[in-house]
């Protein structure tokens, strides 16, 4: 991926909040290890009131449960730190608000934390259309715990784009 940074995010945050706008729809973001960092970013571009919603910083596996209704038995059953998590994260975060578009983070950014199957830098995210569209996506991103944090922000971001874009228009 490209060298990521705060003028990147911005770039992406005001695309992602122009198409919003057009299609009359406002985000909720779900956050684990970015920890509120995609909120941080779409809330940096001045109007954003008109199209975020809402984001949930959901760092522990009660967190998710509680705040977002990810169920308590696939956390036991995938662990925090999968497509699995991430789709009922995404779910949750549009039942959860008044939003009808979502994106959710969730991965290890190290520099610890890393299991077999599960290293530093596997970071899955997940998009949903209310009623419609939605899709998952893991990668492994590399660099120290800032580089990859940030790096799962702009995937977010561009992810959601993506989603818009290829959504019909009269999905909600």
């Amino acid at each position: 991926m490209d060298l990521i940074d705060d003028h990147k995010l911005d770039k992406l945050a005001k695309e992602l909040g122009e198409l919003l706008v057009q299609r009359g729809f406002m985000l909720a973001s779900a956050e684990s290890c970015t920890g509120g960092w995609v909120g941080q970013a779409v809330t940096s571009v001045p109007g954003s009131s008109k199209w975020y919603e809402r984001g949930f910083i959901t760092y522990s596996n009660n967190s998710k449960s509680e705040m977002l209704g990810v169920n308590l038995c696939s956390l036991e059953k995938f662990g925090a730190v999968s497509e699995k998590i991430a789709a009922e994260m995404a779910a949750g975060a549009i039942s959860s608000s008044r939003a009808q578009v979502s994106v959710a983070v969730t991965g290890i950014a190290g520099p610890g934390g890393a299991t077999e199957g599960k290293p530093v830098g596997k970071i899955c995210h997940s998009w949903a259309i209310k009623d419609g569209l939605a899709r998952t996506s893991v990668c492994f991103l590399e660099g120290d715990r800032e580089s990859i944090r940030i790096q799962a922000v702009a995937i977010a971001l561009q992810g959601t784009i993506d989603l818009l874009l290829d959504a019909p228009l009269a999905t909600v």
